[in-house]
């Protein structure tokens, strides 16, 4: 068997292939003996029709089989032969049958790519206590106080701060309505009716709250905003908006005491001691899942900074609508309208790729050292973990494990689970420093 493997960019390989007459004619026999022995053909007892007939008879069926065979022996052949790591042979191509009886084809395939890897153990990371502050339990509190708190009209005095106004605002950039400035939708920076704002400064957009300050109702007001440079609509990054504000109400909000009543409210028969533990013991658990999950991004980070291979196209533009379909559907579960997705469509699909670049790095960069470390999933931890998958979905494990190889996902299932063992092994060896000055992801 002839193997010809000739490499180009991006992960790319085209497999030629020329297979001698004698082994196609000695394949080919071997399963015409095979349909003969077992072939019902009408008028012949089972097995004792005339080969003629039977190769008549099944012709397509046993060239499909014989060409199958051949191409898995040529591609087993080339894995040897080249020692590639392929991750996906394609579809033969200019399947021909030679005057010598030989037969070629052509298949392009997908490689995986070549991966140096850095210092992998000791990556330094930099992360806050694991203790919560005091100050994230007082803002928990004040944040329950806030639900179950009166509101009521301010009258005789202009806006503060910490108060709430009900504003109807349009904007414009460079003097144009905001959506004729881009030329698509801006969603909720065109303008809102009715719209409720809390005069602080992390409310809507920086500086929007502020310059609410000192306004009573009834007053207008044009608001002027710098956008800043990171700002998700790229063509609004850096540019003046400007806001036609007119303030409609003015609200203050009384808190209720946080005391044993408010407590009763939020959980009937607990105290407001009760609740202070309920949200310490919650916030532990969220801050130790946050801070585990800085430690991963920034080894991830750390890698990406490091190594920088080529990967195949295919892989890319699969896995960047893999993200892209993933931002849509957060931005719509989170209230977004399909003219403010569309009118960001540029923007998805720009992170989305970048996403998608980094997560395939960190993807093959994690299975490398996964083989170099030899971590692996055991057989007994496949089926524990698929047992619980389908326990939380309320499924037979049998009856889920089964579907599961009919689907072909078992292997996936294992890798990603290989993954994650290299993932606390990294974990495991990172050289972790605390620090009161590094903040909390949020």
């Amino acid at each position: 068997m002839n193997i010809v493997v000739e490499k180009q960019p991006k992960c790319v390989a085209t497999l030629r292939v020329e297979i001698p007459a004698d082994k196609v004619n000695g394949q080919r026999d071997q399963i015409v003996k095979g349909y003969a022995s077992k072939a019902r053909v009408p008028g012949f007892r089972p097995g004792k029709a005339p080969r003629a007939v039977v190769e008549k008879r099944f012709q397509k069926e046993i060239d499909e089989e014989l060409n199958g065979a051949l191409i898995n022996e040529a591609y087993d052949e080339a894995l040897k032969q080249e020692s590639l790591n392929v991750l996906d042979f394609g579809v033969p191509e200019d399947m021909t049958t030679l005057p010598n009886g030989n037969i070629t084809f052509v298949s392009k395939l997908t490689l995986a790519p070549e991966v140096t890897l850095p210092e992998y153990k000791g990556v330094s990371v930099t992360v806050p206590p694991l203790a919560v502050p005091d100050e994230a339990i007082e803002a928990q509190l004040t944040a329950l106080q806030e639900r179950f708190a009166d509101f009521s009209d301010i009258e005789g005095r202009a806006a503060a701060m910490a108060d709430f106004a009900v504003v109807d605002y349009t904007s414009t950039v460079e003097g144009k309505p905001t959506d004729e400035f881009l030329g698509k939708s801006s969603g909720y920076l065109s303008g809102r009716d009715g719209f409720w704002v809390r005069l602080d400064e992390k409310a809507f957009l920086p500086g929007f709250a502020a310059q609410l300050v000192g306004m009573n109702t009834g007053d207008s007001k044009e608001i002027t905003i710098t956008l800043p440079e990171d700002f998700p609509v790229a063509d609004l990054q850096n540019k003046e908006i400007v806001f036609q504000t007119t303030v409609k109400e003015l609200k203050q909000a009384a808190l209720p005491a946080l005391d044993d009543e408010l407590a009763n409210r939020l959980a009937p028969g607990k105290s407001m001691e009760d609740i202070k533990d309920i949200i310490r013991e919650n916030m532990a658990g969220e801050r130790r899942r946050k801070i585990d999950d800085m430690k991963v991004n920034q080894i991830v980070a750390h890698f990406n900074a490091q190594v920088n291979f080529e990967l195949p196209d295919e892989l890319v533009s699969q896995e960047t609508q893999n993200q892209a379909d993933a931002m849509v559907k957060r931005g719509v579960q989170s209230g977004m309208s399909e003219d403010e997705i569309h009118s960001q469509q540029e923007e998805i699909f720009a992170s989305a790729g970048d996403q998608a670049l980094s997560n395939l790095r960190t993807n093959f960069i994690l299975q490398e050292i996964a083989r170099i470390e030899k971590i692996t999933v055991t057989d007994s931890e496949l089926i524990n973990h698929l047992a619980q998958i389908a326990t939380s979905r309320k499924v037979a494990p049998k009856k889920f494990i089964r579907d599961m190889q009919r689907a072909g996902r078992i292997q996936n299932i294992r890798s990603s689970m290989a993954i994650g063992k290299t993932i606390d092994f990294l974990v495991e060896h990172a050289n972790v420093v605390e620090s009161n000055d590094t903040a909390l992801d949020d």
